[in-house]
């Protein structure tokens, strides 16, 4: 475990830079002279620090605990509700934040404290999310000697949170496009649409707590839709873009890749995309084995089965031997280049007001959102997938039309019932993109309903996901006073992964 102070103490680790950067931007440099910090270089290393998706079996981690997944090989923790302590090794790369909004004094500053200002609120937003209080309005002050930063409660996080992004879309729009981007090209235009989104995205994360006075969640976000530029269409994805070049292809592709052969997708994929009728099912599962060796086609819905995650995993290893389960597409394992990596997206941009629209937020019809959601979903899927690895189910223009017609997926009218809808298909737009997002619509909302089995939770509530991750070791070593006022003000003194932080209460 990294110690705290390593992770706040503000020293710029310029080898670790560059081994980032060289993956997605090379830098050709003459290796017998020094090399100077730019901070276009440390743009390059902050926006992929936020893009960059885990590699080896990582990647699947948020997939398990949200039951779009089994696994073959042996039991998994996630899978069965068990979750540990999480980290502030996120800090570590604000610091590169502060030097680069330094370095460029002179050269477009607007832009470059735009984009710390948005790293900052997006980095601490999900370390809060995963954990409650957090340092925030202390934190990076080690170079002037605070290495014991205090825990802002989770509202004052938020309430920065909400600052910096709006500060960030004020900046953008006064800057000049920048180098240094390697995700939307220093497009400030673009910048201001994924900040304004990703506003968005946070405000609905504050649903519960939406009647605060000081939040202003409502007015808020009715105020971004009504008066800044949003995401029009997957072009202003916030997304990583793969390659064939080794150290950028996609984190599946099969050269780099061990473990292709023990994904098993789940009831809560395959059941639900079969029971509606969604061709998505056919870009993103393999038939299963058993299913075609007794004859039947993989254009067949009979072809698709999901696996219970929540099943004893000896029962999930009979199926796995028995080949009565679904693999991922081969086209995640085929092509290097795979499709890119969403972490702000048009997509659930659509879903997010289409959920505002029913909570009353904000006009409009909940239903158009709710649609182009769906449809901007459909569109990614077939414009990034070969039409040879749809098994026959292609996603033409009058399939995603129809579907959007079919009884089965209208919005029905209703908080509670419309709600489900959206969120389901929030959560099968999500697989595979931006990790830990269904997890926190989910806890927040109760939706969709996982299968959770108390027989074999490893979840000290055996009927419940946990509400949250622990605080690292390392705080209770380095930053201890500051660690227990906040357990105390939050948890009763107890580090409790099922105890409820503020923004659920």
């Amino acid at each position: 475990m990294k110690k705290i102070y390593n992770y706040l103490i503000g020293a710029l680790v310029a080898t670790g830079m560059f081994c980032s950067c060289n993956n997605f931007d090379e830098l050709n440099t003459n290796p017998d002279s020094p090399t100077t910090v730019t901070p276009e270089m440390l743009a390059t290393k902050l926006i992929l620090g936020t893009t960059s998706p885990s590699t080896s079996k990582a990647f699947f981690n948020s997939n398990f605990l949200m039951k779009q997944l089994a696994w073959g090989e042996g039991a998994v923790d996630y899978q069965y509700n068990k979750m540990g302590r999480s980290g502030f090794g996120g800090y570590t790369s604000l610091v590169n934040g502060v030097k680069m909004v330094e370095l460029a004094a002179d050269n477009n500053p607007n832009a470059f404290q735009a984009l710390n200002k948005f790293v900052k609120a997006f980095t601490i937003f999900y370390i809060s999310m995963e954990m409650g209080d957090v340092p925030y309005s202390d934190a990076l002050q080690g170079e002037i000697g605070n290495i014991t930063p205090k825990y802002d409660s989770q509202k004052d996080v938020m309430l920065q949170v909400l600052d910096d992004l709006e500060e960030a879309y004020t900046l953008f729009g006064q800057a000049k496009n920048f180098d240094g981007d390697p995700v939307l090209g220093g497009d400030v235009s673009k910048w201001q649409k994924t900040v304004a989104s990703f506003e968005l995205k946070v405000l609905m994360n504050l649903s519960r707590v939406a009647d605060d006075a000081d939040l202003r969640v409502k007015e808020r976000f009715a105020a971004i839709v009504s008066n800044k530029k949003l995401m029009e269409s997957n072009e202003d994805n916030y997304q990583l873009v793969f390659s064939e070049k080794k150290g950028q292809r996609y984190p599946m592709y099969k050269d780099d890749f061990n473990y292709n052969m023990y994904p098993m997708l789940s009831t809560m994929i395959v059941d639900v995309m079969k029971q509606n009728q969604d061709y998505r099912l056919f870009y993103i599962a393999e038939p299963s084995d058993a299913k075609v060796k007794e004859g039947i086609d993989a254009s067949s819905w009979d072809a698709y089965i999901g696996v219970n995650p929540s099943l004893p995993f000896h029962e999930i290893s009979e199926m796995y031997s028995s080949d009565n389960f679904c693999n991922l597409n081969l086209r995640y394992k085929n092509n290097a280049a795979g499709e890119p990596f969403i972490t702000v997206g048009y997509a659930d941009q659509c879903f997010i007001l289409a959920e505002a629209a029913v909570r009353g937020w904000i006009s409009g019809s909940a239903d158009t959102y709710y649609k182009k959601g769906i449809e901007a979903s459909m569109r990614f899927i077939a414009d990034h997938t070969p039409e040879n690895y749809a098994h026959g189910r292609v996603l033409t223009d009058e399939v995603i039309a129809e579907f959007l017609q079919n009884p089965a997926i209208q919005l029905t009218n209703g908080e509670a019932d419309g709600l489900e809808m959206i969120l389901t298909q929030r959560y099968l737009a999500w697989f595979l993109h931006s990790p830990w997002n269904s997890y926190y619509e989910y806890r927040r909302t109760g939706y969709p309903k996982l299968p959770i089995n108390p027989e074999t939770s490893l979840n000290e509530v055996k009927t419940e996901l946990p509400q949250r991750w622990m605080y690292p070791e390392s705080e209770s070593q380095y930053n201890k006073a500051n660690l227990q006022e906040a357990l105390e003000r939050q948890f009763n003194g107890s580090d409790d992964r099922n105890k409820k932080m503020w923004i659920l209460q």
